[in-house]
């Protein structure tokens, strides 16, 4: 019977390091099964460089019909899981068909990779990166390594950032204006804003304001959207008066969000918007939705 188990394990270890690993800055990635693994940052136009080891198990030759290791960019949607988009797709081969009969190691080496988009892991879509070490067998069947690693763009501060200014009402009943100090921020940033009621006729109970993401996948019919609120703010509790005015000034750090990706690849979008959701005393709802634009900035640490 262990005869048997042998038979089914692979006949070495494969090992991939970075040549930079332990400077290199590590961040949380959340891997399929929910756990949460460290795993190295890169961003667009870096070198990505590094060594692979195989080792054979001791008293075993792997035998090969060569050795290849893929950089790959690719994009997975769960209502068609298990089938991945490569948009990105480089190739070093790194031994020639042969044997190996103990521990050998091959360095590595894509340069100035373009890496357009940023990792990604939504409701309906992730988008990732990945070393795909490939040991090709023909009857015994490939050995495959994996390697995930994150990548994140930086963008400058826009060179126009206009304030949103907005007016909404319900004929004689509710007329406020609302302003936001710009309409693009940053992840670490702070909405700030005002709201002014110009004419109150009906009896108001609460007033939030709430970012929400949402999430486009596929394309036609095949599209999902997925909208979901990632932070509620209560403005005010109970009734104002016409005249009054409101400020606003809520923090993003807290909570988890991404850059707004805009059609990335032709597969997914992700947006922001600020809901601002008035509630009178009847329980009717009444809400403006605005979108806003986030962008990461360089950090400095």
């Amino acid at each position: 019977m262990n005869y048997l188990i042998g038979a089914f394990k692979p006949a070495c270890n494969i090992s991939i390091t970075f040549n930079d690993g332990k400077t290199r800055k590590q961040v949380p990635m959340k891997k399929e099964n929910g756990q949460t693994v460290m795993v190295p940052l890169f961003q667009s136009q870096e070198n990505i460089a590094g060594k692979i080891s195989v080792d054979p198990l001791q008293g075993k030759k792997v035998e090969h019909n060569g050795i290849k290791v893929e950089l790959l960019g690719q994009i997975e949607m769960y209502f068609d899981r298990g089938n991945f988009y490569d948009f990105t797709s480089l190739v070093r081969e790194l031994d020639v068909p042969g044997e190996i009969y103990e521990r050998k190691t091959y360095p590595f080496e894509f340069s100035t990779v373009e890496m357009p988009y940023e990792t990604y892991n939504g409701v309906n879509v992730r988008l990732r990166y990945v070393l795909k070490v490939t040991i090709s067998r023909g009857y015994a069947g490939s050995i495959i390594e994996y390697q995930d690693f994150m990548v994140r763009n930086y963008s400058p501060p826009p060179s126009i950032n206009n304030s949103i200014k907005m007016e909404v009402g319900i004929e004689d009943c509710l007329h406020i204006e609302f302003e936001y100090n710009k309409s693009k921020y940053h992840l670490k940033d702070v909405i700030i804003g005002k709201i002014y009621f110009l004419l109150v006729r009906i009896k108001i109970k609460n007033m939030d304001l709430e970012i929400r993401r949402r999430e486009s996948t596929g394309a036609g019919a095949n599209t999902h959207v997925e909208t979901e609120t990632l932070a509620k703010f209560e403005l005010m509790d109970g009734a104002p008066v016409r005249g009054e005015s409101i400020p606003i000034r809520l923090f993003l750090s807290p909570y988890e969000l991404t850059p707004t990706h805009r059609n990335i690849n032709n597969k997914f979008s992700v947006k922001y918007y600020l809901n601002l959701v008035l509630v009178d005393e009847e329980d009717r709802r009444y809400f403006k939705q605005q979108e806003i634009t986030i962008y990461r900035l360089q950090e400095n640490s």
